[in-house]
């Protein structure tokens, strides 16, 4: 073995070796049991990024164990289209070259498009590699691929059939730069700074009489048709059944009661605009109003909007709002704060617009959706975080606009008649005249939402529609695993899709996971240069240290803060676990592989035996609670912490033992082995190369090696408590030595009724480990008191600990050094605790400094609590 960690040397060469032996296959018919996921489709627009890295993660971990578990586990792979994404990429490119789609053509753009996604698809593809992932690589799809795009056609006819797909004109998200409808996927929320204007509109009738509204768009009100109040609002109970007059239009509109209205915002008078607001669209239907629209889809107010037709928005709100003020209409102007919607794709400020689309009815499909996670058909994880949001979101559902005025993606199979309004739902194009005798039949020219066909995965993936025998082993699928940004967007429409056309939940359950931020929890953006590249961290420090990083945060938390010292930090426990295998392997001279470790007598191979198997115990229930942050700490702990701290340093003058060195060489060489197993599927490289090194492996690879299954007849509670005691016995010396600035080897007396035989056992160790001149092992049956005077005592469980400080310390002199140590931790105490008492600081200062003070504040408060039990017991050494 190299003396260096150096996972460059090996990690591609092992993948390759994975590849060509065929281990990430699996079988459309096997008597194993079907363990199945599906990888959330990466989009062929760019580069893997740190979310593509923890799903990655995440996913190989479960299915690499299931995999050693004996499962017949598939982990399919595949790439997504990303219409809207992956059109702007090219579109983009064309830009910086003077051209548009459109001088191409649809044809030719198309083309471009292509070559792009292919592109893309083998960058990530091989990105994702470097990583590790275990994925069933010849069942590999592409969401627009021929058979995908049949399957996709199936659903959107059969949809139709059953009347759950039609067409209309309702109120979308619409994006003005891309010239398209948008999924609310696709839209963000940012917040930004602007004003609230407060317009009076007069009562119809009244010189006098007037209601004031207040608005942060005042270029809308060209397309008012309401004024609404809430019902219980006293104030405007005199204009009950009347009129108000849109000012400077001179349009007279109707004074309504709706209770959506909010009395305490504003002035609790709301102006009604469906045709440019969904929640004014909601109440536009409830009351039967007319939906005016002033705004195109160019962004440019329209013939409605009568002299400031032809402006764009921004410059009709300038002087729609200079004429309210010259009008006298425009009470007052204060600051705001707003939330504008924008396309996530091009940064444009969304206008909702009516427009004509196709839209797939939910109401049903919701309810059966929902209750199937009521009924426990499929279960979410981690449990009670995300049902009831996905129950709310479901409860108060609209209908899905699936149409996008896009060239790339699955093309609506819709045909429209050129002479009449006749149109035909169809995979091909009809061969039929239209029933008006006139016309030809000509193809929508708009794509479906991206989401429409990615609710197919599960089980378009296998082969649907045909009934295939991985369709047969394989649906539903054992586990979907996502972020929980996505519940509505595909986890939802895969269930309801999944329900619709199968017959049955697409998955068993679902694990969702947080989302990765900086270290200070800010969203990482190239903008503000707190990016961390998984495939730099990987060519630095190697997959398994990202893996191992980001799996230890796979547990409940919302956010994962990570940082580049952490993954450096992990980095450091891949090369103490190369160290200890070179420890390992260097002790091996002369094993006999053939040891039954069932023979093994000495109380320390027993004790690692059998925490061995109560860590394995651990990591199963663990598993089965999808808890990975958990396993990862189990594992981090056990193998630095247990094996290598204590059993290997125990385990030294044994191996040279004539009567303990054989079964120590065989019990070292097979709890190397089973950890290797036991980590295996978090830090897949690292373990599968020193896997082959150990003389016991029971596999030509540890991916095809089995899972430690826990054995409960070799696990003994008694005795790991037993070496726990030793291990706090000589941890509790090395503290006192500290304390006390005790740099000598040191007498010790150890007094106990019952673990004599032990400590007498292992008395070589522990005087080597903690540093002692002697151990005197006591029977406390039989010996008498020791005094008090001049002895630092410390008291375990059935075990005290006396040592004689007369000779080796000035009791006065230390006395005073820590008392002068306890006051300054006082003062420090008392500093960091009138700062987190201080509602300024608490108020302005970020979150991880505030959490960073209060750890400090803990530690001190530790440590005072440490030195004040340490001069207590000098007090005592003192007394006669």
């Amino acid at each position: 073995m190299d003396l260096k960690y150096t996972p460059s040397e090996f990690e591609s060469g092992i993948y390759k070796k994975w590849e060509e032996k065929g281990y990430f296959r699996s079988e459309d018919k096997s008597e194993k049991p079907p363990f199945a996921i599906v990888l959330p489709p990466p989009n062929v627009t760019g580069a893997l990024h740190m979310g593509h890295a923890l799903t990655c993660t995440i996913q190989d971990i479960i299915v690499r164990t299931k995999r050693m578990q004996g499962f017949n586990t598939v982990w399919f792979p595949g790439t997504d289209h990303a219409g809207i994404a992956t059109q702007m990429v090219v579109e983009r490119e064309l830009a910086k070259k003077g051209v548009s789609r459109h001088d191409l053509g649809r044809e030719k753009f198309l083309e471009k498009v292509w070559e792009t996604a292919d592109r893309h698809h083998d960058i990530i593809i091989d990105q994702m590699k470097t990583l590790g992932v275990s994925l069933d690589w010849e069942r590999e799809r592409f969401s627009l691929d021929e058979k995908f795009n049949e399957a996709v056609n199936r659903v959107f006819c059969s949809l139709h059939d059953k009347g759950l797909l039609y067409r209309g004109k309702k109120l979308i998200s619409w994006c003005t730069r891309c010239g398209t409808a948008l999924s609310d996927l696709e839209v963000s929320q940012e917040p930004e700074d602007g004003k609230l204007y407060y317009i009076k509109y007069s009562a119809e009738g009244s010189a006098s009489d007037h209601v004031v509204v207040a608005t942060t768009r005042p270029e809308t009100l060209l397309g008012d048709t309401a004024v609404a109040v809430n019902p219980a609002d006293k104030r405007f109970r005199r204009l009950k059944e009347k009129n108000v007059i849109i000012p400077f239009v001179e349009r007279k509109v109707p004074v309504i009661a709706d209770d959506y209205v909010d009395m305490e915002f504003g002035t609790g008078c709301l102006k009604i605009t469906p045709g440019h607001d969904f929640n004014d669209y909601e109440i536009g239907n409830r009351h039967g109003l007319e939906t005016v629209t002033v705004i195109n889809k160019d962004g440019v107010m329209n013939e409605n909007a009568g002299i400031f037709g032809g402006l764009k928005v921004s410059d009709a709100r300038t002087l729609i709002i200079e004429k309210l003020k010259d009008s006298g209409a425009l009470e007052k102007i204060e600051d705001y704060q707003l939330t504008i919607s924008k396309c996530s794709r091009c940064g444009t400020v969304i206008e909702p617009l009516t427009s004509r689309q196709w839209f797939v009815k939910m109401d049903g499909m919701a309810a059966k959706a929902t209750e199937a996670v009521k009924k426990g058909d499929i279960e979410f994880y981690p449990r009670g975080w995300w049902e009831q949001t996905y129950y709310n979101w479901l409860e108060n559902i609209r209908d899905w606009c699936v149409s996008r005025q896009l060239w790339w993606g699955h093309r609506l199979p819709v045909w429209y008649c050129d002479s009449c309004d006749g149109y035909k739902i169809s995979s091909v194009k009809p061969s039929a005249k239209c029933k008006c005798g006139k016309g030809e039949y000509f193809q929508d020219s708009d794509v479906m939402d991206t989401w429409f066909s990615a609710a197919l995965w599960p089980f378009a993936a296998f082969g649907w529609p045909e009934k295939t025998d991985a369709l047969k082993t394989f649906y539903p699928n054992q586990l979907m695993e996502t972020g929980f940004d996505i519940i509505f967007f595909w986890v939802a429409r895969m269930i309801m899709f999944g329900i619709e056309f199968m017959g049955d939940v697409p998955f068993r359950h679902v694990l969702y996971h947080a989302m990765v931020r900086d270290e200070k929890g800010q969203k990482m953006s190239k903008t503000r240069g707190n990016v961390i590249d998984p495939l730099e961290t990987i060519k630095e420090k190697g997959a398994d240290s990202l893996r191992f990083t980001l799996a230890s945060h796979a547990g409940h938390a919302r956010d994962i803060k990570l940082s580049e010292s952490e993954i450096t930090g992990y980095g450091n426990f891949m090369n103490k676990i190369w160290q200890a295998s070179r420890f390992t392997f260097m002790s091996l001279d002369g094993l006999d592989t053939g040891f039954d470790l069932k023979d093994a007598v000495h109380c320390i191979n027993k004790w690692i035996v059998s925490r061995l198997n109560s860590v394995a115990a651990e990591v199963e229930a663990k598993f089965q609670q999808y808890q990975l942050s958990d396993i990862t700490e189990i594992l981090y702990r056990f193998f630095w912490h247990e094996f290598c701290d204590w059993y290997i340093e125990f385990s030294k003058p044994m191996l040279a033992s004539e009567e303990y060195g054989q079964e120590t060489k065989y019990t070292l060489a097979y709890i190397h082995r089973e950890i290797l197993k036991l980590l295996h599927p978090v830090i897949p490289f690292i373990t599968e190369e020193l896997y082959g090194l150990n003389p016991l492996k029971d596999n030509e690879s540890i991916m095809t090696a089995s899972y430690p299954v826990p054995d409960k007849e070799a696990v003994d509670k008694t005795l790991e408590g037993d070496i726990s005691l030793v291990r706090d016995m000589i941890s509790s010396i090395r503290n006192i030595k500290s304390m006390y600035g005790i740099t000598s080897k040191v007498d010790v007396i150890a007094i106990s009724e019952k673990h004599g035989a032990m400590l007498e056992m292992l008395s070589g160790q522990i005087v080597k480990l903690a540093g002692l001149k002697k151990l005197d092992i006591r029977d406390a049956s039989k010996s008498g008191a020791v005094e008090r005077k001049g002895n630092i005592r410390s008291v375990l469980p059935d075990l005290e600990l006396v040592i004689p400080a007369r000779d080796i310390i000035d009791i006065e002199k230390e006395k005073t050094r820590l008392g002068k140590k306890l006051e300054s931790v006082n003062r420090d105490l008392d500093m960091l605790a009138g700062k987190l008492k201080n509602p300024n600081f608490l108020e302005k200062a970020r979150p991880e400094i505030i959490e960073n003070d209060r750890n400090k504040h803990d530690e001190l408060a530790k440590l005072r609590r440490e030195l004040g039990d340490a001069l207590e017991m000098l007090e005592s050494c003192a007394v006669s």
